[in-house]
């Protein structure tokens, strides 16, 4: 993980702005909005913040898990670490490939996207209501749900972590992509979101051509690797 992986999560959550707003805005204006208070809007993104942070650090863990457990069986433990980091960098790729491929109009985006919701969360609709009250604790656990709303975006960013090789490096990507979403949704219902909205045609394809160079340096990286 180097600055150029920072970076480029950081542009993909900066570019998918538009995407963001359109998919989240309306929770947002129904729910921390609502309330008034800045503070809301601040806890509210730390909790969603922090959701990507975690799910990103289990995705990093995931390939060094299984480098212990091979090693742990008695393998090779440096043979190992290259095939699973191989192998997952394969499969972040291909995922990273299709995301950014939908973000460029060139595939549908996967149905299941658009059925999967955080209200099937046991203990959601309690959440929600908790935040409409106006409850800070509510608040943020109503931005710990919205971090699990399905979203290309935040999918190819966990994809990202799940080749980073370690847990700690899957929450630091992670995290930078969180940080690059930050600024539209904190700055909701200004004349910054109404313009990243308006100009959403052209930020899309931008931040799919960052997922597709993702696929393709990671692709880059497999090859390098199995040589």
């Amino acid at each position: 993980m180097g600055h150029l992986d920072l970076t480029s999560m950081f542009l993909l959550g900066l570019f998918g702005t538009g995407h963001c707003l359109g998919m989240c805005g309306p929770l947002v204006l129904a729910v921390p909005a609502a309330t008034g208070r800045f503070s809301s809007h601040v806890l509210y993104n730390l909790g969603r913040m922090m959701t990507y942070t975690a799910v990103g650090a289990i995705m990093g863990g995931i390939a060094g898990g299984m480098a212990v457990m091979a090693q742990a069986g008695g393998a090779d433990p440096l043979d190992w670490t290259v095939r699973v980091q191989v192998g997952f960098s394969l499969i972040a790729a291909v995922f990273l490939l299709a995301l950014g491929m939908a973000r460029l109009g060139f595939l549908p985006e996967p149905g299941w996207m658009a059925t999967a919701s955080p209200s099937k969360i046991p203990g959601f609709k309690n959440v929600l209501i908790a935040g409409r009250e106006g409850s800070l604790a509510g608040m943020f656990l109503f931005g710990l749900f919205m971090g699990f709303l399905p979203c290309g975006l935040s999918f190819a960013a966990f994809a990202r972590a799940l080749a980073s090789g370690g847990p700690l490096e899957g929450g630091i990507l992670a995290a930078a992509f969180a940080v690059g979403t930050l600024p539209g949704l904190l700055l909701l219902g200004t004349g910054f979101s109404r313009v990243a909205v308006k100009y959403r045609r052209y930020s899309d394809p931008v931040s799919g051509t960052i997922m597709v160079g993702m696929a393709a340096s990671l692709l880059a990286a497999a090859w390098q690797a199995m040589g």
